[in-house]
C-alpha cells in the first residue's frame, strides 16, 4: 500500500485501491497463481485502478470549477510535498518504474512485468527519474554518491 499511497498522495485511496486489488485477485485467483508473478499482476491492478481514479478526479475538478467550488487539499509537511511536486512531475514511466521499484520493493523483472516493457526500460527509466529528482534539489547534501551514476562499479 505504501507504493499506491506515494503514487496517488492519497492514503485513503490508496488503502481502498489496495483492498480491491486483493478482491481482484481472490476473484481470479486460478488464473492469477499462473502467472510468473501475481505480485506484480496485482500491483498492475492496482496502479490501474490509481489511473482510473486519478481520471475520475480530474472529471470531478473540472465539474467543480465550472460550477466555482474551490477543492481544498489536506495539509502536508513541506518536504513530503516537495518531494510529491517532484516526483508528480516526472513523465508517467519514469515515475512509475521509481515507485515500483523504491517503494514497493520490487524486482526490475516484476516491474517490467507490471508496465510491459523490457527490463533495460525499467532500468533506464528508473535512472532518469532519480537523475530528475536530483536536478530538482532533492538529493541529501550527507548522502554518498550513487555508484550507479558516478562511474563506480555495482
Amino acid at each position: 500500500m505504501g507504493s499506491l499511497a506515494f503514487y496517488t498522495g492519497d492514503r485513503d485511496l490508496a488503502e481502498e485501491l489496495a483492498q480491491e486489488s486483493l478482491v481482484r485477485v481472490v476473484q481470479r485467483w486460478s488464473a492469477v497463481c499462473e502467472t510468473e508473478s501475481p505480485s506484480a499482476w496485482a500491483h498492475q491492478v492496482a496502479f490501474n485502478l490509481a489511473k482510473s481514479a486519478f481520471r475520475r478526479r480530474r472529471a470531478a475538478r473540472r465539474a467543480s470549477s465550472r460550477q466555482g467550488v474551490v477543492v481544498a487539499l489536506e495539509p502536508d509537511l513541506a518536504s513530503d510535498l516537495a518531494v510529491r511536486e517532484a516526483v508528480a512531475a516526472l513523465p508517467e514511466s519514469q515515475r512509475e518504474a521509481l515507485i515500483l521499484r523504491y517503494f514497493a520493493d520490487l524486482s526490475v523483472r516484476e516491474v517490467a512485468v507490471i508496465v510491459g516493457c523490457p527490463e533495460n526500460t525499467v532500468k533506464t527509466n528508473t535512472r532518469r527519474a532519480l537523475a530528475a529528482l536530483r536536478e530538482s534539489g532533492l538529493e541529501d547534501s550527507h548522502s554518498e554518491p550513487d555508484k550507479c551514476t558516478s562511474g563506480g562499479t555495482q
